[in-house]
């Protein structure tokens, strides 16, 4: 199994984890970006540069995983296509994309685009904090627990 992150809107401190993952699970973990990256030196860390563009990060990663891989994002589309993929898909809150909630993540996220294409503020999501930050690295360790072994 490996680890994909759709780095360009992921909060540093969930990299940060992700990292720390890597290195103590001997897991392969590969952010994917429109931008450079800095990553630690480790052969289990890599960064892609994808170019600027809608969706090419999301392109890129679909283009690479593999059944059973985890994509870390926070882009309800690509979870959607991860787990048509047979993927697991885990937003940077720590709630994991299934097959029994995409539906009504994707139906959310249109409303909200709708509502806000129209004029309505919705005030966006709440700022990111530690107990988000424990939800993630909660449901990573459960998920590794599970699928990648000791």
């Amino acid at each position: 199994m490996k680890i994909w992150v759709d780095a360009d809107a992921c909060p540093g401190v969930i990299k940060e984890i992700l990292f720390r993952v890597a290195q103590r699970r001997a897991l392969q973990v590969t952010l994917v970006a429109n931008q450079l990256l800095r990553v630690p030196g480790s052969r289990f860390i890599t960064a892609v540069q994808v170019p600027s563009g809608a969706d090419v990060a999301d392109a890129e990663i679909l283009r690479q995983m593999a059944a059973g891989d985890l994509v870390v994002t926070g882009d309800i589309p690509l979870a959607a296509l991860v787990l048509e993929m047979h993927g697991f898909a885990l937003n940077p809150r720590g709630e994991f994309y299934t097959k029994d909630n995409i539906a009504q993540q994707l139906t959310m996220r249109a409303f909200m685009e709708e509502l806000r294409s129209g004029g309505v503020d919705t005030g966006g999501p709440a700022p990111f904090g530690q107990a988000d930050r424990q939800q993630f690295a909660n449901a990573l360790d459960r998920h590794l627990a599970r699928h990648a072994g000791p």
